[in-house]
């Protein structure tokens, strides 16, 4: 019985745990998702050089990608809650 009750405990530890790290994601994500209108909005600035477009253009291809990931990563936390299949995630 005992052995039982600690792994509804585990269980549930990791389900809140996984439960704030996407949170976390959804406001990082969004926060992320900001700067790609800001810096949308720098670059139809006319006042530009080439050089200036460019240095936006890698950034936001930046910011592109690490939202991708982000997205990737939430899309596996929120898919194993889902599931009832919740553990603790260690990134290392």
């Amino acid at each position: 019985m005992r052995q039982r009750q600690a792994e509804t405990r585990r269980q549930n530890v990791a389900k809140r745990s996984m439960a704030k790290e996407a949170k976390q994601l959804t406001g990082l994500i969004a926060s992320l998702r900001k700067s790609l209108e800001g810096i949308h909005k720098q670059r139809t600035n006319t006042k530009l050089s080439g050089a200036e477009i460019g240095l936006l253009d890698e950034r936001r291809n930046n910011l592109l990608l690490t939202i991708a990931a982000l997205d990737d990563r939430l899309s596996a936390v929120q898919g194993l809650i889902d599931l009832g299949r919740p553990h603790i995630i260690r990134v290392h």
